[in-house]
């Protein structure tokens, strides 16, 4: 039989090596003996800081530091020993986040995907208008740049709030700030779907042919389409007449 040349005497280990797995089993009982303990503890959301101290400390990069603060800031809920959902976030912090975040790199769109993604996607209204809130705030600032998530606090109003009135007012801001060569037609014409849907035609046909004969629109498919809209309106409101 061919002895084991990797076995050697507990002696020969060196003393280093021994306090550092004689550690490790204290730091393994310590763990598993107050898990239980840790699991029901998370810290909050701390206070951000002025957007000048980060442009200091971000020596000369705030744009990489924005990317970091935003890693940090999405893995917050996933703490030592806590899976902490979206809710138990102080959601006004949040926003002070998400916006220094902006700020330090205003090209970046990765906090207002944060916020129509990730933090608007929770089952409290309160929370939810405030990460629309944010999302308008800035849309206000960046017009042609962030219209995208203008159009998602749109639909997230009308569909998951089930607030028309919201969206409405939306609409109007995409309508009336959003013009850039960028901006495509139908997220300026949203107006008139949540027009037709609150049962106001004769509104929604006044849009449309004013948006007709101003001669913004030269594609003949959208022409077309906003014709076809418009036909459609007329015959909603003649039903709604004769009823």
């Amino acid at each position: 039989m061919v002895a084991n040349l990797d076995q050697r005497p507990l002696s020969s280990v060196s003393p280093w090596i021994k306090l550092l797995l004689v550690s490790f089993l204290v730091l393994q009982i310590f763990w598993h003996g107050h898990h239980k303990r840790l699991a029901i503890h998370s810290e909050p959301l701390p206070m951000a800081p002025s957007k000048q101290l980060l442009e200091v400390l971000s020596f000369g990069e705030p744009e990489v530091l924005s990317r970091v603060l935003m890693l940090w800031l999405q893995a917050f809920d996933n703490q030592p020993g806590v899976s902490m959902p979206f809710t138990r976030l102080d959601y006004t912090e949040l926003t002070h986040w998400l916006q220094i975040i902006s700020d330090l790199d205003p090209d970046s769109q990765y906090p207002f995907f944060s916020a129509s993604y990730l933090y608007s996607q929770v089952d409290n209204r309160d929370q939810q208008i405030q990460m629309l809130s944010f999302i308008r705030q800035n849309f206000l600032l960046k017009p042609n740049k962030r219209w995208r998530w203008m159009v998602h606090a749109t639909i997230f109003a009308r569909h998951r709030l089930n607030d028309l009135a919201l969206a409405a007012e939306y609409a109007v801001l995409l309508r009336e700030n959003a013009h850039g060569a960028d901006v495509p037609h139908w997220a300026q014409q949203m107006e008139i779907a949540l027009l037709e849907a609150q049962g106001e035609y004769q509104s929604a046909r006044l849009f449309i042919g004013g948006l007709l004969d101003s001669g913004q629109i030269t594609d003949i498919h959208e022409l077309a389409f906003l014709n076809q809209r418009l036909k459609s309106l007329r015959e909603k409101s003649f039903n709604g007449i004769s009823q």
